[in-house]
């Protein structure tokens, strides 16, 4: 072998030795995501842009990430859960999944997102705020003869027998947030009934809470029971959606944010932390057709977004429903009771 022959395989060597030391060197992070699939892309691509650190995102719903992040509780592979019903959030808290991190940007959070920390002891922060609703397809409405729904009782009306779409409340943090809306309005036991009649209207249980509202606009079901932003968000697509604040009172989510305790990529967790929680950053929603109320009062509100302050809001009791004991009683109760039903 000639010298220049040696001194190349020297230098693809040493080329080759550089690459894999700057492969290992990459900065990463893991993020199990419950916002709509879009703002989630956006999210990642954004941070990654900004801060230079891969980031590996999976969207799913809040259900799901919470039995995620509890089997994974030994050996920790996420660092961050970003979106989704607080609820979830504020169970994972008190179950020591998530660990405390206090934003340098609390004071300028908006009243809501401060107390969804305070509740969960700062392992979770308020990101976004969002109320429930009933959605419906206004030309399948009218083809179909049926009534307009006012109020969430309208819902257990025999006319609309297999004209209704919800969520599971097992997978679905919407669903979930339904589940205790409906237990804190009517009482449980009454609560409870009124679950029994909706089910005899109830074409499909889905997965994931946003399914039902997409499933109304393609014309798959007639009604849908959801967060009204996620209609507004069919309604800018030009789908004949309409929105429906019921009549009784509605109950709301305060989407949040955790960092996973154990996080291997604490550091950058934290720094998504704080990206997430800028007012520059939430505001770019909108552009990912995501129409909350962002928690940081700096941010600019989606145009068309609910207006929270036109719409009769129960006083949530978020310290009860997010607990890991009343939780999982109520989605036991619903599994024994009104999932084993017929249809």
């Amino acid at each position: 072998m000639t010298k220049k022959n040696i001194a190349f395989g020297f230098a693809v060597a040493t080329l080759c030795a550089v690459s894999a030391v700057s492969a290992q060197a990459k900065e990463k992070l893991n993020v199990l995501c419950a916002a709509d699939e879009e703002w989630c892309n956006l999210m990642k691509s954004t941070f990654e842009k900004e801060s230079g650190v891969d980031v590996s995102m999976v969207r799913k719903s809040s259900g799901e990430i919470f039995a995620h992040i509890k089997a994974e509780a030994r050996n920790p592979k996420v660092d961050v859960w970003w979106g989704g019903t607080g609820d979830p959030h504020l169970q994972a808290a008190a179950e020591d999944l998530t660990t405390p991190y206090k934003s340098e940007q609390i004071d300028s959070l908006l009243e809501w997102a401060q107390n969804q920390a305070k509740q969960g002891d700062y392992k979770t922060v308020g990101i976004y705020a969002g109320a429930l609703g009933i959605g419906y397809n206004e030309e399948l409405l009218k083809e179909k003869g049926l009534p307009v729904p006012k109020c969430w009782a309208d819902l257990t009306n025999p006319a609309y027998k297999g004209e209704v779409q919800m969520a599971n409340p097992n997978s679905s943090g919407t669903a979930y947030t339904t589940l205790a809306t409906v237990v804190q309005l009517f009482g449980e036991e009454k609560g409870f009934e009124f679950l029994a009649g909706l089910h005899s209207n109830i074409n499909q249980y889905t997965k994931s809470g946003s399914a039902p509202i997409k499933a109304s606009a393609r014309g798959e079901t007639t009604l849908a029971v959801t967060f009204m932003h996620d209609m507004v968000k069919q309604v800018k697509k030009g789908f004949p959606i309409k929105v429906v604040a019921p009549c009784e009172g509605t109950g709301y989510e305060v989407g949040s944010m955790s960092i996973i305790k154990g996080a291997r990529n604490l550091d950058n967790a934290k720094k998504f932390a704080e990206f997430a929680l800028r007012p520059d950053v939430q505001s770019l929603a909108e552009k990912a057709k995501a129409y909350q109320v962002p928690s940081n009062s700096g941010s600019s509100v989606p145009e068309g977004a609910p207006k929270l302050t036109e719409i009769k809001l129960i006083n949530y009791d978020f310290a009860t429903y997010g607990s890991s004991e009343t939780r999982k009683r109520l989605l036991k109760r619903w599994d024994d009771e009104i999932k084993s039903l017929p249809r």
